[in-house]
């Protein structure tokens, strides 16, 4: 997919969508079909956002195909055929350009624009937003699909400038990336390192992970998708989606209800042993307790602990790769393929950054506090993401009175239902800070997310409404929702990207929705059905 031509120094739209990843696809279809001319500016060459970026080897999704994809076109979800039970990024990839191209999204999307400014006129009643090329877009909608999981946290180390080797994130492959033969470094052992490893340890020479903190994974138990089991889930769809969007996790695997502690040894390691061999996310519903009840969680996690010790060899590194301090699925659990048998190749070595520290990079490679040089051709990044609000707060964003959302977010985001934030009239930002996002399938909640910002922008077409915003109060009373159904579960437990603790200088306040995707739903609804109680809309009929 090529760039568009960029002349867009006089367009004016009703809604300018910023991303094309799966969110910002839907929300062009699904506006474009209500009568609203929408754009779309998207920084890469091509849809599909992080699937479009995140090339690395080993790249898949870790929610099932059948589930993490649209629900929007019952004709789409007939006629596309997913190969795997965990789709490979060059699947997911596929998908989305099998939808762009179905859907004829490509015409009103800009490839190769990033958006770098967006400025609230408020005597206009508009948003004017700016490229890197020196656009300007005047929109009366803004709405940032920029992805969650997107705006990559890359460390900057000491004499960085002076290795002579080359530095990859993961959240940005390059495709000539070389591996073959040579002496390799992975620095993060979250889900895309968990990912990757396995898979360089397949070509490198030689290959050292430096861990400094040990992550629960599960293994994913893929396999090839059945025709038998194809066929099913197609004939129950509209079931099964409807079940996936009331429940708690957003997916139809069912969670156990009973305690993890209401049951004998023998029963408990019975239900553990289901879900390991089903696989994937699927383990933290063994039981209704795991992620809430201190003893429940803990014998989960010493069941995969014991797991771990018996795929690895070696003792001493079989005990470095256990996790310890944080309880299980309170750092966003890994489902891989082989992991932890990776560091049973003799040209595998686990240096645990904990005990001796990173202290910065030579000509050569990469040296620790124990003052030990470890050589090194590639070093690759698999250090994460600004999760949940480094891709809105990197554009200059900024509402009344020339606030920016960075300002406003300093001591930590605050939003309406993660989809608006007071002071940023007709700004939307889907599967914000405050939603379930992240603690959910994602394409349900981009779905969910557009379809509500699809009525209130009907309705304000009805009522002639010129702007809308969240009330103060409605967005302090929301992020205290948030919080109280955070401190119900171990999730603040642990240091993580749920709560900003992977970037230096970020607040710390747990970010998602942990309430469950069906009562989020049903609080959405209630809203509407409140005549779209805690917002306020401006009558006045000034079009752009």
């Amino acid at each position: 997919m090529g760039d568009e031509a960029r002349g867009l120094s006089e367009d004016v739209v009703d809604v300018l969508v910023v991303g094309a990843g799966f969110g910002g696809m839907y929300a062009l279809h699904k506006l474009r079909g209500l009568g609203f001319s929408v754009r779309v500016l998207e920084r890469g060459h091509g849809v599909g956002g992080t699937w479009y970026w995140n090339r690395y080897p080993g790249a898949r999704c870790d929610i099932e195909s059948l589930e993490y994809s649209y629900s929007f076109s019952a004709e789409l979800q007939q006629d596309w055929e997913w190969t795997q039970r965990y789709p490979t990024q060059p699947e997911m990839r596929a998908y989305a350009e099998h939808v762009a191209d179905r859907f004829d999204l490509c015409p009103h999307i800009t490839f190769g624009v990033a958006v770098t400014t967006a400025a609230y006129d408020e005597d206009g009643g508009c948003w004017r937003v700016g490229t890197d090329a020196g656009d300007l877009i005047t929109a009366r909608f803004l709405v940032l699909a920029t992805g969650v999981l997107s705006a990559a946290s890359v460390p900057q180390f000491p004499g960085q400038e002076r290795f002579r080797g080359r530095i990859v994130h993961t959240g940005s492959w390059p495709e000539d990336t070389e591996v073959d033969g040579l002496r390799v470094g992975v620095v993060g052992t979250g889900s895309s390192g968990i990912q990757v490893v396995p898979h360089l340890a397949e070509r490198a020479g030689h290959l050292s992970v430096f861990q400094r903190t040990a992550n629960y994974s599960i293994s994913a138990a893929n396999q090839p998708l059945a025709p038998a089991y194809l066929r099913d889930v197609k004939a129950r769809y509209p079931e099964l989606r409807e079940q996936a969007r009331r429940s708690f996790t957003g997916s139809t695997v069912p969670i156990n209800r009973q305690s993890a502690l209401a049951v004998d040894e023998e029963e408990r390691n019975r239900r553990f042993e289901e879900r390991w061999a089903l696989g994937g996310f699927a383990f933290l519903g063994s039981f209704d307790d795991v992620t809430r009840d201190p003893e429940a969680n803990r014998l989960a996690a010493r069941f995969v602990e014991d797991k771990i010790r018996a795929a690895v060899d070696d003792p001493a590194t079989a005990e470095l790769l256990v996790p310890a301090g944080h309880p299980i699925g309170s750092r966003r659990i890994c489902v891989d393929t082989g992991y932890h048998a990776t560091f049973n190749l003799p040209h595998v070595r686990l240096v645990d950054v904990r005990r001796a520290p990173i202290t910065g990079l030579t000509e050569a490679g990469l040296r620790t506090a124990d003052g030990e040089e470890h050589p090194l051709h590639l070093l690759v990044l698999a250090t994460g993401f600004d999760a949940m609000t480094g891709s809105f707060v990197r554009i200059d964003v900024r509402g009344r009175g020339g606030v920016t959302l960075r300002e406003k977010w300093a001591d930590g985001a605050r939003t309406y239902l993660g989809l608006q934030t007071a002071g940023f009239p007709n700004l939307f930002t889907l599967t914000g800070p405050g939603s379930p996002a992240v603690l959910c399938n994602m394409f349900l909640a981009l779905e969910q997310h557009v379809d509500w910002v699809a009525d209130l922008l009907v309705e304000m077409r009805e009522r002639g409404a010129r702007t809308v915003e969240p009330t103060v109060d409605a967005e302090q009373d929301w992020s205290g929702q948030v919080a109280r159904a955070a401190e119900r579960t171990l999730y603040p437990q642990a240091d993580s990207w749920y709560v900003g603790a992977n970037v230096p200088g970020k607040p710390r306040v747990f970010l998602p929705y942990a309430g469950g995707v069906g009562k989020y739903r049903r609080i959405c609804e209630q809203v509407v059905a409140d005549g779209y109680r805690a917002f306020v809309f401006d009558a006045d009929l000034t079009v752009v």
